[in-house]
């Protein structure tokens, strides 16, 4: 795998950006410069991020989202060790 996570990734597995492999190994997302974990979908060529708008959720059972345009910095969360 390489270490950029890509330009475009879906936490919905009905999308075509979406990558099970990649949500996995855990990509976390600075939006702004502050680490948001509400995303849904991101796009850094584009700068936006959709952020689910708390617990409601459409018609068809999928989270309501809001898109926010931005500097949009995705990166791979360090593997927890079980070391303390």
């Amino acid at each position: 795998m390489t270490d950029t996570p890509p330009d475009r990734l879906a936490a919905n597995p009905n999308s075509p950006f979406y990558d099970e492999k990649l949500l996995e190994r855990g990509v976390g997302v600075r939006f702004k410069g502050v680490d948001k974990t509400n995303v849904e979908e991101y796009c850094v060529s584009e700068g936006w991020v959709r952020l689910s708008a708390g617990k409601t959720l459409d018609r068809a059972g999928n989270p309501m989202t809001v898109k926010l345009k931005g500097t949009v910095e995705p990166y791979f969360r360090e593997p927890e060790t079980g070391e303390a």
